[in-house]
């Protein structure tokens, strides 16, 4: 059939189909018409799968009465008369239209329910796109679980070492013993978290100080305290119950000139202590950093009465007697109105210890080092009463005990006993105090001297010292005339030999003194 002719409809007995390309063999089927016109025998040959393949040709109609303006695919709607299924679309071909069936759907387009189906193949279509998604997401939930685990993993094990530390550094018996004192023993145990909450887990920033013991933070406590946290550096060990018993002591120490602590933390290897925050800086900043003018005599004589104060309360007024261990002026702290504060004393201090049990590094600094320590390797009050006698020094001549060296190779202390029994201490005395000081210079001197005598037993208790710098303020403010002296009489009183303290320096006492200290020379 003439696919390109149009169909003739004066022929209406004719017949037609359509079938696979060479299947019909004309010769063949004349041959047999020839001897018969029976189809009996042809009927079986002429089976065949025929092949709905339908193109429908947009040609111009034979009715020639149409309108001309009006469009063929207007005027016939040949694609929905022939696409008769709902679910079948009309495609264009390349010399008319075919039916086909929409996607998603299989059957035959010309008839009314020819196309069924039930999901559309554009889903299929997207199916890989969404299983990318949904295993991307998978990924993604797996990571975060894993994330969520190894961080639970890590609370539990932090967790679980807090619980080690604040067994193994005896939490439990200070528990019980700031038990009685009621609200003390919640505050006096401060956790870690809560430290690193108030320290943005020990920002760098917050650094206020620090040393060879550890480094100290501030921060504020949830009570709206302002404290310094001193967190150690370096492992170092002490006997455990000793420290414990220290800080139940001083969590319960209430004095104007000693720095106040607050609490402890006992869930690190190291203990951290909780002290209030000074704001001012130390003595020896005051002394030796802040610039050319520096603390005035009435203020350098408070400063050391306030001082010695605090220390006669450790040593005999607390409940037991505590002993500083590192009196100096860089643990001295001044606040606001410069009174001064004690601090960094007793449990803040960790002594080494080797496997006997012995101890193993020197206690406190050098230039402040009480002399019989070396001999005996003990501390004691008369210790701290060394160490201040240097601290009065360091008051009156301005120069750093660690780092002095005369002409004669001496210590400062060792120089100025020198001087002092030469009727020459004006030599080293600190201009600002020759001028501001008047005679209470001497009486201070021979305090500072009878303090840093060799033999402990010869050495006043801090008692003593307090009772007696107390009476040297006193003993001034009763002279009607406070004028200070000039540096001429000044070096002729501080030639003379102290008789005013509240102990008799005598003068075997005195050349005592000057023997002993040949020691703390330094070659």
């Amino acid at each position: 059939m003439d696919s390109n002719s149009v169909w003739d409809e004066a022929l209406p007995h004719s017949y037609s189909l359509i079938a696979e390309e060479g299947w019909f063999n004309k010769h063949w089927v004349y041959s047999q018409l020839s001897r018969s016109l029976s189809t009996k025998y042809l009927a079986p040959r002429l089976e065949v799968q025929i092949v709905l393949d339908w193109e429908i040709l947009q040609l111009q109609p034979i009715n020639s009465h149409a309108p001309a303006n009006v469009s063929w695919h207007h005027q016939y709607a040949v694609c929905p008369s022939i696409c008769r299924s709902k679910n079948s679309l009309c495609k264009p071909r390349i010399r008319g239209y075919s039916c086909h069936c929409s996607d998603g759907y299989d059957g035959n387009p010309y008839t009314t329910d020819g196309c069924k189906g039930s999901r559309p193949k554009q889903f299929k279509g997207t199916s890989a796109v969404v299983g990318a998604v949904v295993a991307a997401a998978g990924v993604v939930l797996l990571f975060l679980l894993g994330l969520l685990i190894l961080k639970k993993l890590k609370y539990e094990r932090a967790k679980m070492l807090k619980r080690k530390f604040f067994q193994q550094n005896h939490g439990q018996l200070l528990q019980q013993l700031v038990s009685q004192s009621g609200g003390i023993a919640k505050r006096m145990i401060i956790t870690l978290e809560e430290l690193e909450k108030e320290t943005h887990c020990f920002d760098n920033d917050l650094v206020v100080g620090g040393g060879g013991h550890g480094i100290v933070y501030k921060g504020i406590l949830s009570n709206q305290h302002i404290v310094a946290i001193k967190k150690p550096k370096n492992m170092v060990r002490m006997e455990i119950n000793e420290f414990i018993n220290e800080v139940a002591i001083l969590s319960q120490i209430n004095h104007r000139n000693v720095v106040k602590l607050y609490g402890c933390c006992l869930e690190t290897e190291v203990p951290m202590l909780v002290y209030e925050f000074i704001s001012n800086g130390t003595l020896y900043e005051h002394l030796h950093v802040e610039g050319p003018k520096s603390l005035s005599w009435d203020n350098r004589l408070r400063i050391a009465i306030e001082a010695a104060k605090s220390l006669a309360y450790l040593h005999s007024a607390a409940s037991t007697p505590i002993i500083d261990r590192d009196v100096k002026s860089a643990n001295i702290l001044l606040d606001d109105t410069l009174t001064a504060k004690v601090a960094d004393f007793g449990a803040s201090k960790y002594i080494l210890m080797d496997i006997s049990g012995v101890t193993t590094r020197a206690q406190g600094t050098r230039g402040y080092w009480d002399p019989m320590y070396f001999y005996t390797g003990r501390l004691t009050e008369k210790s701290d009463v060394y160490s201040f006698g240097v601290v009065l020094v360091e008051l009156l001549t301005k120069k750093k005990p660690f780092s002095y060296l005369s002409s004669n190779d001496e210590s400062l202390v060792a120089h100025f006993v020198t001087l002092f029994e030469g009727a020459a201490l004006f030599q080293i005395l600190d201009p600002q105090v020759m001028e501001e000081g008047g005679k209470e210079v001497e009486k201070v001197a021979s305090i500072a001297v009878a303090c840093v005598k060799l033999t402990r037993e010869d050495r006043p208790t801090m008692r003593q010292v307090e009772l007696t710098l107390e009476g040297t303020r006193v003993s001034r403010e009763g002279t009607s005339d406070n004028a200070s002296p000039s540096t001429g009489k000044l070096k002729a009183t501080l030639g003379d030999r102290p008789d005013d303290t509240a102990w008799n320096l005598s003068s075997d006492y005195l050349q005592s003194t000057l023997d002993s200290f040949s020691y703390l020379k330094m070659s």
